[in-house]
């Protein structure tokens, strides 16, 4: 267990490596000049000139990247251009309201998904069943956004119940969250149906059944604990993707989470934000697919790392 966890550790340095280049390169070919929206739109050309020399952006490119590179190996994500706070402060002051958001999302999601994924594979092709999975359809299909936008005009505008925005309170993570899980309860509970069925048909859940089990027993005990690999490694990814697709859901619900922040930076040209917050989720999604791998080991006895 020790030596594959050194190897995966040391298997991100190449990820991160691979990821830094990627996007260092690839804002450099987004339209606009940083200088120019940074300077606004009455600057003169000396004062762009100059906003440039300051952010080194006159320099070449591989310049740019070997100097990028060169502060990161010293966990210095350099500066932010438009408030000229360092980059980690900016994160840091937004993490932990993204972190919030999905995992109340994700656990909201297991709650409702698994269990619905498990009555509808106990009774398949009833009308839970058919329920189960329109409303899976209907979760999948429906745009974030738009999903965002209905709950906030009938819960905060209509209703008046919850706030439309921001943050302060546990009630202004409901709307969010809940906008944020509904893909994934759909997932989860298409996935959950789909592994408990081929698990109910299986022998020895036959097997067990005709020692005089509980139908309780024979479902929790047996096929849903052989099925659970499949399922766990759903709401990893889906965790994982949590993390970095809140970008829609926080700039709906003006959550000041990283999602917001990386929607703020991309208008504002602010090129070390957007690398510093990308590069923090790639990592946060590696920790999760590492987590997700131990856990399998402690599922099925039967898994083992070398």
């Amino acid at each position: 267990m020790h030596n594959y966890l050194i190897k995966r550790l040391l298997s991100t340095i190449p990820v991160l490596i691979g990821i830094s280049l990627l996007l260092f390169f690839m804002l450099r070919m987004l339209p606009g000049d940083p200088a120019q929206v940074l300077a606004g739109q009455m600057a003169t050309p000396k004062e762009i000139e100059n906003i440039r020399h300051q952010l080194g952006l006159d320099r070449p490119i591989y310049e740019q990247y070997a100097i990028y590179m060169s502060h990161l190996v010293r966990f210095d994500l350099g500066l932010s251009a438009r408030t000229q706070n360092p980059v980690i402060d900016e994160i840091w002051a937004r993490l932990p309201n993204t972190l919030l958001l999905a995992v109340v999302a994700i656990t909201l999601a297991c709650l409702l998904g698994i269990p619905a994924g498990i009555i509808s594979a106990v009774r398949p092709y009833s009308w839970i069943d058919y329920l189960v999975t329109l409303s899976a359809l209907f979760g999948i299909s429906m745009p974030v956004f738009w999903l965002g936008l209905m709950l906030m005009v009938v819960f905060a505008v209509m209703l008046q119940w919850l706030p439309a925005g921001g943050t302060g309170s546990w009630q202004h993570v409901i709307l969010p969250s809940i906008t944020l899980a509904a893909f994934v309860v759909a997932f989860i509970a298409r996935m959950t149906r789909s592994t408990m069925l081929e698990t109910l048909s299986q022998d020895f859940t036959t097997t067990a059944r005709s020692k005089g089990l509980a139908e309780k027993v024979v479902i929790v005990k047996h096929a849903l604990k052989n099925a659970l690999i499949p399922i766990i490694t759903v709401v990893g990814l889906q965790f994982g993707s949590l993390l970095g697709g809140a970008v829609l859901t926080e700039t709906v619900f003006a959550w000041p989470g990283l999602g917001r922040l990386i929607v703020d930076s991309i208008l504002a040209r602010d090129y070390p934000v957007i690398q510093g917050a990308i590069l923090i989720f790639g990592l946060l999604y590696i920790f999760v697919n590492l987590v997700v791998d131990l856990i399998y080991a402690f599922v099925d006895p039967r898994i083992r790392y070398d």
